[in-house]
């Protein structure tokens, strides 16, 4: 055997105990259902990352985000964890192209959700949208429209409807007798809006983080990144879509209802006189017919006296059921306490474990996007109610307004910037 034989047959062997090692790899991952991911934006998309980073059979195959200091930081944290390489890139429809990519997780702001998911689902990518998937009532049908055309599975990122899975069984299963009424509560100490609180990275790419909104000449955009955009009806949702729909989300649940008959939502900006064009303070009122619920707002007062029992509490003829994050804790009609009981909870981790298990054909999800936009509209038929000072009246097996013309004319986004359109 001369040389150039030793080392040809040393080569092919070589070559051939990699392909048989890549072979056994692919082999492991489908065995194993091993999924390739991609995280889009970093702000609340961090949450992501350390959620996936936390469980088994996921791969972080890319990061995408517009502002450079934020990729950089989101990529240092996945290859501190992570084997297999992660891909950063500002432009998220780089993402869509690569077909091994099995899911998109979009942790954009609310304006990007639906014209988002929809081009991952097109491009037949499964999709996590974080809370509230949508930035008007248009967007929540065209998004559900378009989940049913694609086959794809698509979970809201609202957690506590796997964290408080068993507190509902429990209210279900008639722990407080037949139930009335829910009361939900959100306090806060927010400050001053438009002070660049959370400051983006010198060469953050304007165009592709507004992405479909057109410009709103009454207001400096760059003024309200990363966070207070929140705060104007042109790209946000108020707090009602911010945190409201947390609770919103199960008191509906537990209320067994759909769509509301009524709503109402009175308040107001009242804690500081600057650009914030929703309210700080308020409370949205929903009657379903057979029960109703309200979600009591203080943004920037955190009522620290309060001290509220839980974050969610329902009333029902045999007593009152609160719920905290995944605990709840059920009181006899005098107010005396009777039990305590804590759920499986899991954080994040476990409503994105839920998620991808799901896409492997092994759960069903705790968050379907269809019963998500469903309490997703409450927030929207809220703020409707909020900026027309009407009492909405909706029909409650579809949700549309009835007799509202002021309200129609805030269905749906009079227009998108081109080449964005849903």
């Amino acid at each position: 055997m001369n040389r150039r034989t030793l080392l040809t047959q040393t080569s092919a062997l070589g070559l051939g105990a990699a392909l048989s090692a890549a072979t056994k790899l692919r082999a492991a991952d489908k065995a194993g259902n091993k999924l390739k991911v991609a995280v889009i934006a970093l702000g609340r998309g961090m949450g992501h990352v350390q959620a996936l980073l936390a469980l088994p059979d996921v791969e972080i195959a890319y990061l995408a985000e517009t502002d450079s200091t934020r990729l950089e930081k989101g990529l240092q944290v996945v290859a501190s964890k992570q084997a297999t390489s992660c891909q950063g890139v500002r432009d998220f429809r780089k993402i869509l192209e690569d077909k091994t990519v099995d899911a998109v997780c979009i942790a954009t702001p609310n304006f990007w959700h639906t014209p988002m998911a929809i081009m991952a689902l097109e491009a037949g990518k499964n999709v996590y949208v974080e809370k509230p998937g949508s930035q008007n009532p248009g967007e929540a049908e065209a998004l559900v429209a378009a989940m049913k055309k694609s086959g794809k599975v698509v979970q809201m990122g609202n957690q506590r409807r796997t964290w408080m899975k068993e507190a509902i069984a429990a209210l279900h299963g008639g722990a407080i007798g037949p139930v009335r009424f829910a009361r939900g509560t959100y306090y806060n100490s927010r400050k001053e809006v438009g002070k660049l609180a959370l400051p983006p990275s010198a060469d953050l790419d304007w165009n592709l983080w507004q992405g479909p909104v057109p410009d709103d000449a009454r207001h400096d955009m760059k003024k309200f990144a990363h966070y207070d955009w929140h705060w104007l009806w042109h790209w946000g949702n108020g707090e009602l879509g911010n945190n409201g729909i947390h609770t919103l989300d199960i008191m509906r649940w537990g209320l067994k209802g759909d769509y509301p008959l009524k709503v109402t939502y009175n308040g107001g900006r009242y804690f500081y006189q600057d650009e914030q064009e929703t309210p700080d303070t308020g409370t949205a009122v929903y009657d379903f017919g057979h029960a109703g619920c309200e979600w009591i707002q203080s943004s920037s007062h955190a009522r620290a006296a309060e001290k509220p029992i839980g974050e969610v509490m329902f009333y029902g003829d045999n007593g009152t059921m609160a719920i905290a994050r995944d605990s709840y804790t059920l009181y006899d009609p005098k107010g005396a306490e009777i039990s305590k009981t804590k759920g499986a909870g899991g954080g994040d981790p476990a409503h994105f474990g839920n998620f991808l298990n799901a896409i492997r054909g092994k759960a069903q999800l705790n968050s379907p996007i269809e019963e998500g936009q469903k309490s997703t509209m409450m927030c929207h038929l809220g703020n409707i109610a909020y900026r027309t000072n009407t009492v909405v009246r909706c029909d409650p097996k579809t949700g549309k307004l009835i007799d509202n013309p002021e309200g129609e004319k805030l269905w749906k986004r009079a227009s998108y910037r081109e080449g964005w359109g849903i």
